[in-house]
């Protein structure tokens, strides 16, 4: 291995280090209360060298977006192996995404923050550029599978794929974070669960989707 490539392999290697301790100092205090002074320190190194690899907090929050991101995405690929029809892929990726929240929820928070815009960045970020582009692609995972059970008519064949994917996802987002944020009053006051409000969510997609037989 050449000197060149040794110093690139180290910067890489340096640069997952800072990332790995910024997602300690960040999801222990909270993007909000968090600095890079912490993350300075807990990665040991000086707030100078930081700046060197990431020119902002936001910005850093942008490669840890990122790895939820491509986290996300890689259960929504082994979700769509095993179902036949392009409606139970569908479903199997929904699963899989309540599965991403429950288990990564910090990972889902920042996923959460960067759809809504909260984080600030210049024009042209190439982090920003990764997230939105294999955000895409687990978003088109489903539009796929939308596509593949019009085809194979299990999914009604008058749905326009793109918009009805971008509809389940931001109903189940929604889910989510209504469940995170008032889920205790819920279960309390109401009797409901995690469990049973996506399981009700799942019906009223099915009833959204699914084809139904000529004679009904």
């Amino acid at each position: 291995m050449g000197i060149a490539e040794r110093r690139e392999r180290e910067k890489q290697q340096r640069q997952q280090d800072i990332i790995d301790a910024a997602e300690r100092i960040f999801f222990s205090k909270g993007i909000q209360q968090a600095t890079m002074d912490d993350v300075a320190t807990e990665a040991e190194l000086s707030k100078g060298t930081l700046y060197l690899y990431f020119k902002s907090k936001d910005e850093l929050y942008l490669a840890i977006t990122l790895r939820g991101i491509q986290i996300m995405t890689e259960l929504f690929q082994k979700a769509v192996q095993k179902p036949a029809t392009g409606l139970e892929k569908a479903f199997a990726i929904g699963t899989a995404f309540f599965t991403f929240a429950q288990k990564y929820p910090n990972y889902f928070d920042a996923l959460s923050h960067f759809e809504l815009d909260e984080l600030q960045f210049d024009d042209g970020c190439i982090l920003a550029t990764e997230c939105s582009d294999v955000g895409q692609g687990a978003l088109n995972i489903l539009i796929g599978a939308l596509k593949q059970g019009i085809e194979d008519g299990s999914i009604r064949n008058d749905i326009d794929p793109v918009r009805m994917a971008a509809i389940m996802w931001g109903m189940s987002s929604g889910i989510i974070q209504l469940t995170a944020l008032k889920g205790k009053h819920l279960e309390q006051e109401h009797g409901f669960n995690m469990e049973g409000i996506v399981e009700e969510s799942f019906q009223v997609f099915r009833c959204a989707l699914e084809r139904k037989a000529e004679n009904e």
